[in-house]
């Protein structure tokens, strides 16, 4: 198997495992083969990963005499706090959210990494792009009208509130995507790793001092876990990219949003309309057609 496709499923099931703990912190659920665990709010869960990433990112910047600060400063801060946002909102979904349907529109990122991509790196779309970003966004508008035909079963129903603020989150994710291939010329890949913690430990204590929740037993084992597989997954994902060409691998990506869809199903009992089901393939097609239709403007583009 290509070096490159393996690390980023390996990617995709590291985040899943941090996925799965951040659900089960989101206090909604009893699982019979865990123990109960407290309701953590998403910018406690969101300062325990920030403090791994810290320790272990400015370990590896000292060992390599590198800069801490970095040398793009503008959008190393703009990457950190985009970044910050986006997963604290993705957190906040996850508790609220079917595991899919939060995950999925998380992969929404790319559209919006397309439209920033235009407006700040000023680059070229292809016309058949367009088709790809409408076709997720119509996966999305397949979600929203769920509420309309799941009338009569409450179970099948989701809040638009949250629904927006995984779209909000995606949108931030996608700036941060965008600051990342802005500063691959100037910057190393640890010191925009750095940057989210840095700027996310102050604000999430801060925050954390109003509603703390002191982690109980295994708890702490279980936010241990969330913060060195989120490092695993980067690291992985990192490596993917740097392995082979990003329109092949790419798509493999997306497997993520059927790991969280069987996760919720078989583990939470999340059950999904058809509606629902719907709108996620529409989504992951249109994320991965466009992800496949930028393989063929590299490849025209070095033909001409």
């Amino acid at each position: 198997m290509n070096k490159g496709i393996l690390y980023i499923i390996l990617s995709g099931l590291s985040f899943l495992i941090v996925n799965f703990f951040i659900k089960l912190f989101g206090g909604h659920h009893t699982l019979g083969f865990l123990p109960p665990v407290q309701r953590i709010p998403a910018h406690e869960l969101v300062l325990a990963r920030s403090v791994i990433s810290f320790v272990i990112s400015f370990y590896i910047i000292k060992r390599r005499k590198l800069p801490l600060f970095g040398v793009n400063k503008k959008w190393l801060w703009i990457r950190g706090t985009s970044g910050m946002i986006a997963l604290t909102m993705f957190f906040m979904t996850i508790a609220h959210l079917p595991l899919a349907i939060a995950s999925t529109i998380q992969y929404l990122a790319p559209v919006f990494t397309v439209l920033f991509s235009i407006w700040i790196l000023k680059e070229k779309v292809l016309k058949i792009q367009w088709l790809f970003i409408l076709i997720a966004l119509v996966g999305v508008g397949f979600i929203g009208l769920n509420n309309f035909f799941a009338a009569e079963n409450e179970s099948l129903k989701i809040d638009y509130f949250w629904l927006i603020i995984g779209i909000v989150s995606a949108i931030f994710s996608g700036l941060a995507y965008t600051s990342i291939l802005k500063l691959k010329a100037t910057d190393k890949p640890i010191n925009i790793v750095i940057y989210f913690p840095m700027i996310s430990l102050p604000i999430m204590s801060f925050w954390c001092l109003f509603d703390f929740v002191l982690p109980q037993g295994i708890e702490w084992l279980f936010l241990f876990i969330i913060g060195i597989f989120t490092q695993i997954a980067q690291v992985l994902l990192t490596k993917a990219f740097h392995e082979g060409d990003a329109s092949t691998i790419a798509p493999f990506q997306y497997l993520g949003s059927i790991y969280a869809f069987l996760v919720g199903y078989f583990i939470f009992f999340e059950k999904l309309s058809p509606f629902v089901e719907l709108g996620i393939a529409f989504i992951l097609g249109g994320i991965i057609l466009n992800a496949i239709s930028k393989k063929f403007k590299r490849n025209r583009n070095l033909g001409g």
